[in-house]
């Protein structure tokens, strides 16, 4: 029997309703209100930061630098799956804390970070009950509720959307709606995602169930219904649940997306050793927008983290929390976020 399981976000199941309490702001005192709860004090070590979408509570960690403000900060969306805002998931063992690791490093070079639990993920899990017509749009318009709390918040001077893995996406698709004052993709994808899943289904799959992965995405992709049922092997991507998130999903060109967005600063990251997006994808990205600076990490894997291709490498890097995120992410995203 053949499992189909990637070693990070990219061909996850897209969404998770399970409870879990990676990341969630434990110890942390929220409140919410019929708009949007800031965190109190100065949030050096991190405050609840909690806004209401739609009548449901979603929750995030803010960060703020030493000095008096207002402060440049970053917005971070996840990957996709069931990542926490920290950047764990519970589909591995160990934690690798990418997240929570990329929003203090930058918070050592004075800019502020808001992260949050995603709808249906850690703190935020009560806020979506069932996966059936669920949306990658859902995953939008909360990202633009995020940027617009924010920004609207006194100690903050300027928001830059950081999206990491599916997140890009995400990032891309919210800056459409509401103009930031710039934009991060790292470990972005460049390609529409039914080549991403055919290139990472290839790479595990036998041909009888490649054959049926196969099947299954083109008619997605034609925004139609899976007939039959879905191989046990095949249920953590293709299960019945999740189809109107990948048919939204497979909608989208990133590359192409990412040519309408406007904004005052624009950078592509992706590393040279990241097993789930290539080098390509962050070409692809960067040759759809004029203003958009391309940068490739020499060993960086997909958490941003050093390491070479071996299987090993990969697996510290996703299960060890103490291993650093790259200082070369940090001298990119701190001095785009803060304009200079």
């Amino acid at each position: 029997m053949v499992t189909v399981a990637a070693c990070g976000d990219s061909s996850a199941p897209p969404v998770s309703t399970a409870d879990g309490d990676e990341g969630g702001s434990s110890g942390e005192e929220s409140v919410i209100d019929s708009g949007n709860a800031r965190g109190d004090g100065d949030c050096a070590d991190g405050c609840a930061f909690d806004i209401m979408v739609g009548g449901d509570a979603l929750f995030g960690t803010l960060l703020l630098p030493d000095g008096e403000g207002p402060h440049p900060a970053v917005l971070i969306h996840a990957g996709s799956g069931p990542t926490d805002r920290d950047g764990n998931t519970p589909l591995l063992r160990g934690r690798n804390d990418s997240l929570r690791l990329l929003a203090q490093g930058l918070q050592a070079r004075g800019v502020a970070s808001l992260r949050f639990d995603k709808r249906g993920i850690g703190e935020s899990a009560g806020a979506l009950t069932s996966e059936v017509g669920f949306e990658i749009g859902v995953l939008v318009e909360d990202l633009a509720a995020w940027h617009t709390a924010l920004a609207d918040d006194a100690r903050i001077s300027r928001v830059t959307l950081v999206g990491h893995s599916e997140g890009s996406l995400i990032a891309i698709l919210s800056a459409q709606q509401r103009r930031p004052d710039g934009l991060v993709s790292l470990a972005g994808v460049g390609r529409p995602a039914g080549d991403l899943l055919r290139e990472q289904l290839a790479a595990q799959l036998p041909a009888e169930l490649l054959t049926d992965a196969e099947s299954f995405i083109e008619t997605l992709e034609a925004g139609g219904e899976i007939e039959g049922e879905v191989p046990p092997e095949l249920q953590s991507i293709f299960r019945p649940s999740v189809h109107d998130y990948l048919r939204s999903w497979l909608a989208f060109d990133p590359a192409q997306e990412l040519s309408k967005v406007e904004t005052d600063a624009l950078a592509v990251v992706q590393g040279t050793t990241d097993s789930q997006v290539a080098v390509q994808d962050a070409e692809l990205l960067a040759a759809a927008h004029p203003d958009a600076a391309l940068h490739v990490i020499d060993g960086m894997s997909h958490v941003l983290k050093q390491a070479s291709a071996s299987p090993a490498d990969q697996m510290a890097a996703y299960t060890d929390p103490d291993l650093p995120v790259m200082p070369e992410v940090f001298d990119i995203i701190a001095p785009l976020s803060s304009g200079r």
